[in-house]
C-alpha cells in the first residue's frame, strides 16, 4: 500500500490546467516582440502595443512568455518600458543579426571601408554618450551630426598618431591590421568630402561613410534627424541609449574614449590630451549594432 503511495505523489505537482500557456496568449507574446523589431513605432502611439506593454509589466507569466518568444529568435530584451518599447538587440547567432561585413559591402567593395564604417558607428556611439553619467541618466539625448563625427576622428586620428610617434611605432603598418591605430591611418588618407560633379558627397569620402552610418542608425530607431546644419543633425533615441549601454565596456569604445572626449551640446567635440594607460586589445569590427 505504501508503495502505492509513494508511486502515486508525483501526480500530485501536475500544474492545475488554469494555469497553461493558450494559444492567445502566445500570439500576444509574439505579438509583442514583433512590435519591438518596429524600432520607430512609438507605444504612445498605437493602442494594441501599449496595451500589451502594459500586460508585460503587471503580468509576470506573460512577460516570461514573452522573453521567451525573444530569446527564441536569438533576441536580447534590453529594456521594457514606455519610453522605450520593447527594445531588443539581435545575438550573435540571431537570424536577425546585421554583420559589419555585409552593411559595408553594400556601400563599396573595398575591404578598408568595413573598418571604416566599424569606426564611424562607433564614433556616433562615443560622441552622443562621451560620460559614463550621460549613459546612465534616462533623460540624456545625445546630439551628433556628421560634420562633427568626422571632425572627432580626425582628431582622434592625430592624437594617435602622435601617440605613435612618440612611442616610436611604425607609423605605415599594413592596412588590415586590426585596432585603433590601424584605423586612423586608414581615414586620414580619406578624403573629408570629396565631391562628384554636381557637389554631391561621395560615399566613400570620410562623411560618407559617417552620413551612412546615421542614416542606418535613423532608419533603424536609434537617431532621429534634426536639421540639416554640418552635414546633418541628429538626436538620440532611447533605444540608442540602451543599445550603447550594451556595448560601452567594450575595449573599442574604453580606448576611443581614453583619448579624453569633451562633449558639447551641438554634435560636435573637442580632445584633450589623455593621461597614459595601458594599451587595449581592440577588437575588429567593433562597431554599434553589428556583429563581426
Amino acid at each position: 500500500m505504501n508503495e502505492h503511495v509513494e508511486w502515486s505523489e508525483p501526480e500530485a505537482a501536475v500544474a492545475p490546467a488554469s494555469a497553461a500557456v493558450t494559444p492567445a496568449d502566445a500570439a500576444d507574446a509574439a505579438r509583442l516582440v514583433a512590435f519591438g523589431l518596429q524600432p520607430k513605432l512609438q507605444p504612445a502611439r498605437d493602442q494594441e502595443y501599449g496595451e500589451l506593454l502594459r500586460r508585460y509589466r503587471e503580468d509576470p507569466p506573460f512577460a516570461r512568455l514573452a522573453d521567451a518568444v525573444a530569446a527564441g529568435l536569438g533576441l536580447i530584451v534590453l529594456e521594457v518600458s514606455p519610453r522605450a518599447g520593447m527594445a531588443v538587440t539581435a545575438a550573435e547567432d540571431s537570424v536577425f543579426a546585421v554583420r559589419m561585413g555585409d552593411y559595408a559591402r553594400r556601400t563599396s567593395a573595398d575591404s578598408a571601408d568595413r573598418f571604416l564604417h566599424g569606426l564611424a558607428h562607433l564614433a556616433v556611439a562615443a560622441l552622443a554618450f562621451p560620460r559614463p553619467e550621460d549613459l546612465a541618466d534616462d533623460g540624456y539625448i545625445g546630439r551628433v551630426s556628421v560634420n562633427g563625427v568626422d571632425a572627432f576622428v580626425r582628431q582622434a586620428c592625430r592624437r594617435l598618431e602622435e601617440r605613435a610617434e612618440e612611442q616610436g611605432e611604425n607609423t605605415d603598418p599594413a592596412t588590415d591590421a586590426p585596432g585603433l591605430e590601424a584605423a586612423w591611418r586608414i581615414w586620414v588618407r580619406r578624403s573629408s568630402t570629396g565631391a562628384t560633379k554636381d557637389a554631391r558627397r561621395l560615399a566613400g569620402s570620410t562623411t560618407g561613410i559617417v552620413a551612412k552610418a546615421v542614416a542606418f542608425l535613423t532608419d533603424s530607431g536609434f537617431l532621429q534627424r534634426t536639421g540639416d546644419d554640418n552635414g546633418g543633425t541628429y538626436r538620440t533615441t532611447a533605444r540608442y541609449q540602451l543599445q550603447v549601454r550594451d556595448m560601452a565596456g567594450s575595449a573599442a569604445m574604453a580606448e576611443l574614449l581614453e583619448l579624453g572626449v569633451v562633449p558639447v551640446t551641438d554634435g560636435t567635440a573637442t580632445l584633450l590630451p589623455a593621461e597614459d594607460t595601458d594599451d587595449l586589445e581592440l577588437v575588429a569590427d567593433a562597431g554599434l549594432p553589428f556583429h563581426s
